[in-house]
């Protein structure tokens, strides 16, 4: 049920600026534009649900989540990957309702500022940017780290150079590009992570050169917890901590798909179809990588912890992956290579995907007047040049290495983007809490919407408990006895420092207040999406055909115009 205050509008007989956006050339397709903020809606099916399922999963999938198994053990690994999917796929739910009505540039970003209050928005955004742009360099770090696999004779300054100016070419030009390269990166994920789910499978039953059914043996010895920084039952619940803590930073999801809102090409049925994917990699990627690693090598492992602890070389690489170690224990040949292979490609795709992601956020903190004017100037293809360039500044960050080692950056690197990270699912919680509450006083029904979520408002009510704890408690080893240092307590929990002066400070500056639920804007960019979905000529193209067709017309079996709008 549309609500009775909505106009219905033709933006292409408007003649007010929207936004006032520096563009090189309106985009007008079918009579309508693309956007009222100078991106174009070019990223098709398959590339979103490529992107969904794979887009954002990098080293921490399959090498940091040894840290994880190293200070809980299997079974906290297992249980703390669970728990915290679950939050997230409760965060899912929330976004995905909102995005789909909704798919805006900026995502949940510009939500916060319009829904709940402009201050929040300003705090998030720029929390978000930092932390996308901090990601960048952290990954050029992890690729630098995982290159030395093969040979520690290769210049880091070289990497960190030719990954720049890869990451400038790929996001420079039309989103397709990106989208494109990133389905074929994303495609390689699933592989690796398809290879190695089988690997465990295929050798836990007997199938390795030493014909050894090993089965869950390591569960029962050492076990399945393991004592951390305390021993008895205080220290497996520490490693139960350290486990959730380590979740936090490689569990991610819903925050990607919905930046990529506004160039998806048919957004709302698109943006509901890729939220749906998230849900998958939730729980089959992420739940089954922590089942996984505690199958193939004990906790205790020797090599693990020589190489986590620095006495051996080879953190952060493929060797400190638990596959990796299996495979070598095993004595199974040429399979490392393989995955360290995939593992650079996977590595180089998240780093690609974040500045893609740092650069649509700074745009929407430009549309938004929350970030200098220049930032608004896109290019005829639709891409925020400026925007880039200067998210193109932090890889530099990765030159670090030469100082500091990698070892030292890389973890610098993790506890400040982790407590960044989940701030911003705090967020996104808040935020459907007021939508929920604008939607329900302003009598829009739910049920109505493209996505409507399960189990509301406690979807959202229960992750914003369970996060804000993690938020406040994921660094509170710095504060035990003979721990606490300044390094390590910014580190920990520099970001909510920062994003607590961001937010006061605008709200003082700019005397913001808290959205009332009647005031709330529910209508927005909807009558220029609307516009824009009604005037697509085209028929809708689904996923499997879409992939399909990129083998040639007629590869699949026609499909009939879909009529839902």
């Amino acid at each position: 049920m549309e609500n009775e205050n909505e106009k219905s509008v033709n933006v292409a007989a408007e003649s007010v600026e929207l936004y006032p956006i520096e563009t090189v050339a309106d985009r007008v397709y079918d009579g309508q534009l693309d956007n009222v903020d100078g991106l174009q809606r070019h990223l098709g099916n398959r590339q979103l649900q490529l992107i969904a399922i794979g887009g954002s999963i990098g080293t921490a999938t399959f090498v940091s989540i040894s840290v994880g198994l190293l200070k809980g053990g299997p079974g906290s690994l297992l249980l703390a990957y669970t728990i915290y999917t679950c939050m997230l796929s409760l965060v899912n739910n929330c976004q995905a309702e909102m995005s789909s009505y909704m798919p805006v540039t900026g995502g949940f970003v510009r939500m916060s500022g319009k829904w709940v209050d402009e201050a929040l928005g300003f705090m998030v955004g720029w929390n978000f940017f930092l932390y996308e742009a901090i990601l960048v360099p952290f990954e050029i770090t992890a690729l630098n780290l995982v290159l030395s696999y093969w040979r520690d004779d290769i210049p880091d300054e070289a990497v960190v150079a030719g990954c720049i100016v890869l990451y400038f070419c790929i996001n420079a030009f039309a989103v397709t590009w990106y989208g494109e390269c990133e389905f074929w990166f994303a495609f390689g994920k699933v592989f690796l992570l398809t290879m190695l789910f089988s690997f465990t499978f295929i050798t836990m039953v007997g199938g390795n050169p030493k014909h050894d059914a090993y089965g869950f043996r390591y569960w029962k010895h050492p076990g399945p917890f393991a004592d951390h920084a305390v021993d008895g039952p205080l220290g497996r619940f520490e490693g139960f901590l350290a486990a959730l803590w380590n979740a936090a930073f490689t569990v991610v999801g819903p925050e990607y798909v919905s930046m990529v809102a506004g160039e998806a090409r048919r957004p709302r049925k698109y943006m509901k179809a890729a939220f749906k994917a998230t849900y998958a990699r939730l729980g089959l990627f992420f739940i089954g990588s922590a089942l996984c690693v505690g199958i193939v090598i004990p906790h205790d492992e020797t090599t693990l912890i020589k190489i986590l602890l620095g006495s051996a070389d080879g953190a952060g690489t493929a060797a400190a992956s638990p596959y990796v170690i299996a495979m070598k224990n095993l004595g199974i040949e040429g399979l490392p290579h393989i995955t360290n292979a995939l593992l650079v490609s996977s590595i180089f795709s998240a780093g690609n995907a974040y500045t893609y992601y740092g650069t649509r956020c700074l745009y929407g903190l430009a549309i938004e007047n929350q970030a200098p004017c220049f930032l608004r100037k896109c290019t005829k293809t639709g891409v925020p040049i400026n925007c880039l360039c200067v998210v193109m500044l932090f890889p530099f960050l990765a030159f670090l290495n030469a100082s500091k080692g990698p070892r030292k950056v890389f973890i610098w690197l993790t506890n400040i983007i982790t407590g960044a990270q989940v701030i911003n699912y705090i967020v996104i919680c808040i935020n459907f809490i007021f939508f929920y509450r604008a939607c329900k006083t302003q009598g829009l029904d739910r049920r109505t919407l493209p996505y409507s979520g399960r189990f509301q408002p406690w979807s959202a009510y229960i992750p914003l408990v369970f996060l804000t704890c993690v938020a406040m408690c994921y660094g509170y080893t710095v504060f035990l006895p003979g721990y606490f240092s300044t390094e390590a307590f910014l580190t920990f929990y520099m970001m909510l420092l920062v994003d607590l002066v961001l937010f006061v400070g605008w709200k003082l500056w700019k005397k913001t207040k808290f959205v009332k639920a009647s005031e709330a804007d529910l209508i927005w960019d909807k009558p220029i999406i609307d516009a824009y979905e009604n005037g697509l000529m085209g028929e809708h193209i689904g996923f499997w055909r879409d992939l399909g067709n990129m083998f040639g017309k007629g590869f699949m079996r026609s499909e009939k115009v879909d009529k839902e709008k």
